[in-house]
């Protein structure tokens, strides 16, 4: 992957954090499969119940990158929602937005550490507390990773066997079906 897409992965990843901590919503965790140095597109984790249920539905975050035939992924999570929707310690700084950039001979970590601020009252309105972006830590080659997060790497990596015409077009509207929420690029649209 390019430079210039890692920063506007990055970008788009802080900017889509900032906005949901700033609704009051939990950031869910995405992976962004690319084949070829172009994204696929971007699958939110969907809806799940802490421990098993999450773990899995962090897991299967990576059909649609072995559909795709994927030859990189990069998945962001936020370190405390996994943890706690997973019923897992916490590893690493807290809150912080985790990116581990992964090919199939490994990954890097880049840790996204933030604290919350709060606005200034004088201008007039109730507003909720502001995102401040604290200096990236990392990059850690090969770092340790929670289970979940290391499982969907790996299968991100593990083609499917499907026995249809499509087997890309037929995951991404099964991953619908469950309740992912799927964006694909116009290049990869089924």
């Amino acid at each position: 992957m390019d430079t210039q897409t890692w920063d506007a992965l990055v970008a788009s990843m802080k900017k889509a954090y900032t906005a949901d901590l700033a609704q009051g919503t939990v950031p869910r965790p995405v992976i962004m499969p690319l084949v070829r140095g172009e994204l696929v597109g971007l699958v939110w984790l969907r809806s799940t119940e802490p421990g098993e249920d999450a773990m899995t539905g962090i897991v299967e975050l990576s059909n649609v990158a072995a559909a795709a035939d994927a030859d990189e992924v990069v998945l962001a999570w936020e370190t405390h929602e996994v943890a706690t929707a997973c019923r897992l310690p916490a590893t690493g700084p807290a809150p912080c937005l985790n990116l581990v950039h992964a090919t199939k001979d490994g990954h890097v970590l880049h840790q996204l550490p933030y604290t919350h601020q709060p606005l200034d009252p004088s201008l007039g309105s109730p507003a909720p507390a502001g995102l401040l972006w604290l200096p990236a830590l990392g990059p850690y080659p090969d770092a340790d990773l929670a289970p979940p997060i290391q499982a969907a790497l790996t299968y991100s990596f593990t083609p499917l066997e499907l026995d249809h015409p499509s087997p890309f077009g037929v995951t991404v509207l099964l991953m619908e079906d469950d309740g992912y929420t799927v964006h694909l690029t116009d290049t990869f649209t089924p």
